[in-house]
């Protein structure tokens, strides 16, 4: 694990780049003004300058980030490597937030391992990424201990089978306090790692057989869990710009004159400034 200073940076630079990468600036110029930007006494810049050659060489942030396994986690780097991927559906501005949003929580007060796999697992479930890898990426998180990732692995092969709500309160507190009670033994289970509380195992419970979506979101209003960034909600209707809406306007301005033309009941009388009389037959015939 980091330190928190390392976060906070990390934190800084993926808000930073979303912010720059959205007003049209090129990943290489924010990587050079954002490496002058970062705590020096932090490894970032060191990493930043090694993003900087492997973006010149390969093109992408991904492969550079997945050759820093000792500094960015592996889920980091999945992240980054789906949404340039062309065939994948992650927006590169909503990974970038992702990211953010992540290092912002590992580097507070309130950072535990339950909230941050079901954040990280909320990633993977709203933006279609795909369990299997996805799944191996975050049980190689440094932040989970030997018993997070066995779990992590295990149930890795049970989505899709098993209710996710029910898989959350197998491992919970609760779940085990109501197995002693009906065992009648106070001591059952305590070499079984539990990896949720009580509070988290009876909202699991609570949400067995409906949409995990539900969980997530009852988990982030009791439980304070951080919200994984969604897109934004697009408008109805399409915005052309300025200048192509302006030559729409013309072009329907002149459709109409045409099609009153061969109507004949073009009126050029509204054509004319103000006391100009318009020419006569007879005139028009002798010019």
């Amino acid at each position: 694990m980091l330190d928190r200073e390392e976060f906070i940076e990390q934190a800084y630079f993926f808000r930073t780049l979303r912010e720059r990468v959205e007003n049209g600036t090129p990943v290489q110029e924010i990587l050079a003004s954002v490496r002058e930007e970062i705590l020096a006494t932090t490894k970032l810049p060191m990493a930043v300058d090694f993003l900087m050659g492997e973006l010149q060489l390969k093109g992408r942030l991904g492969d550079g980030m997945g050759r820093l396994p000792h500094y960015f986690t592996s889920f980091q780097s999945f992240i980054i490597k789906r949404a340039e991927d062309d065939r994948a559906r992650l927006d590169f501005q909503i990974a970038l937030h992702i990211l953010e949003r992540e290092a912002e929580f590992r580097g507070s007060d309130s950072m535990q391992p339950a909230a941050l796999f079901i954040y990280q697992f909320e990633c993977l479930a709203r933006n279609r990424l795909g369990y299997d890898i996805g799944m191996s990426a975050i049980a190689d998180d440094p932040a989970y201990s030997e018993g997070w990732r066995t779990w992590i692995r295990r149930i890795r092969f049970e989505l899709g089978t098993v209710d996710f709500a029910s898989l959350v309160f197998q491992q919970s507190q609760l779940n085990l306090e109501e197995i002693r009670r009906q065992r009648r033994d106070p001591d059952y289970g305590a070499d079984i790692p539990i990896l949720f509380n009580m509070q988290a195992g009876r909202i699991a419970r609570a949400n067995r057989g409906k949409d995990p979506l539900y969980l997530f979101a009852a988990l982030q209003r009791q439980l304070a869990y951080p919200v994984v960034p969604r897109p934004k909600a697009t408008s109805a209707g399409y915005a052309f710009p300025p200048q192509v809406e302006l030559r729409f306007q013309r072009l329907e301005a002149r459709m109409t004159l045409l099609e009153q033309e061969q109507k004949g009941g073009l009126d050029l009388t509204k054509f004319y400034q103000s006391g100009e009389t318009p020419p006569t037959a007879s005139s028009s015939e002798e010019t």
